[in-house]
């Protein structure tokens, strides 16, 4: 448990001693929803690789296990593979959602928040092992993260029209 104080600690003090200041400057909507973003992203790294910064002396002391055989865990039923594939899209969807309102106006593509959906889960996926011996990376996870993705995107255009309202309200 003190080993994920230090990665919690280190997070708070980050946003607070820097981003929260410079998002402050921009506005109370952009710091609204960068904050909301950073405590999402918080809560991800939290549930995928904490401990992280009491790890890093060990990263290369146990084997690195990589699955590259999508869904070959849920066709030979190892596990608890549906419960694992839910929570992974699950897990994405308010990225999905939350990125694009990250971004200027006419940054808020389709094709970025996936590209940003994409390397958030590769980059998860590629750490995991090293971080945590008994952890692996699996194609299966990138998938169905990307999936949750897309259907974040999908909400952020349902809900489009009330998070502009919000946050054009928060503006003045």
């Amino acid at each position: 448990m003190i080993e994920i104080l230090v990665d919690v600690v280190f997070l708070i003090l980050l946003y607070t001693l820097f981003l929260c200041k410079k998002w402050k400057t921009k506005g109370k909507d952009v710091l609204f929803v960068n904050t909301l973003m950073y405590i999402y992203l918080s809560f991800v790294l939290y549930f995928t690789l904490m401990p992280i910064i009491t790890s890093l002396p060990f990263i290369f002391n146990h084997p690195y296990n990589m699955y590259l055989v999508p869904f070959d865990d849920y066709i030979n039923g190892w596990g608890d593979t549906v419960r694992q594939i839910v929570l992974n899209v699950i897990m994405t969807v308010p990225c999905g959602f939350l990125f694009p309102l990250t971004q200027k106006e006419q940054k808020r593509t389709f094709v970025r928040t996936l590209l940003f959906t994409f390397l958030l889960s590769l980059g998860i996926e590629l750490i995991q092992p090293l971080i945590d011996g008994s952890r692996s990376c699996h194609i299966t996870d990138l998938i169905t993260n990307f999936t949750g993705g897309v259907i974040g995107y999908f909400f952020y255009i349902i809900f489009k029209p009330i998070t502009s309202f919000i946050l054009n309200k928060m503006k003045n």
